[in-house]
């Protein structure tokens, strides 16, 4: 693992399986570049606090921000419209029973303000790796038998870290992510990871903390 050098204390990683500590990140988060997304390290990053994010044109970018974006379970928020939805029967829920198809639609459905992906093939293959050794789980959508929403992401047995979403019918998505929500609190889950703050996932209840108290909490 070797320094940049620049003013940042970014790093290089080679082939060890190691990261920096991450408070050596720089003030946008990224804290390594480099190494590889062998099952080993992606466990060990997401363990460690860390992810990774990267276009196809660039090394593998690792990152580790502060505050970060997390959803304690018992605060999730859902609105009027969502509950009735919930109880109208129009979506039916799977788990992992669909991951590599929801990986792909995650990676190529249109984003609003978005150009390309940041699920390239070599992150799609590493996590349909994560699913087979069963770390990385999916929830899955339907509507008539159609996949139309759905969300992927690590599962760490007490933090879930979500990765992705997609929707190809109103509410789909969020309806997913609800769901998943509830899983894990029912299963004793301590947070969901929600990495960088976005309106969407403030108005279903996710907030900022420390990455202190983020680690603190991965590491009990």
């Amino acid at each position: 693992m070797q320094k940049d050098g620049n003013d940042f204390g970014l790093y290089f990683l080679g082939d060890r399986l190691e990261f920096p500590p991450v408070d050596r990140a720089n003030e946008d988060g990224l804290l390594a570049v480099g190494g590889d997304l062998s099952s080993e390290r992606l466990l060990l990053a997401y363990k460690s606090g860390i992810f990774p994010w990267f276009n196809d044109d660039t090394l593998i970018l690792w990152w580790s921000p502060d505050p970060r974006m997390v959803l304690y379970p018992n605060k999730l928020k859902i609105s009027k419209s969502m509950r009735r939805l919930e109880r109208g029967g129009r979506f039916q829920i799977t788990i992992n029973q669909a991951f590599e198809q929801v990986i792909e639609k995650c990676s190529s459905i249109e984003r609003k303000g978005q150009e390309g992906t940041w699920i390239t093939r070599k992150m799609k293959e590493a996590f349909i790796k994560l699913n087979e050794k069963g770390l990385a789980k999916s929830y899955e959508v339907w509507q008539n038998g159609k996949l139309v929403g759905g969300l992927y992401g690590m599962d760490l047995g007490n933090v879930f870290c979500g990765e992705s979403m997609f929707s190809e019918v109103p509410n789909a998505s969020k309806f997913a992510f609800i769901k998943m929500v509830q899983d894990v609190e029912q299963k004793g889950y301590k947070l969901v990871d929600c990495q960088i703050h976005t309106d969407h996932l403030e108005s279903l209840g996710a907030e900022l903390i420390p990455r202190s108290l983020f680690i603190e909490i991965l590491q009990r």
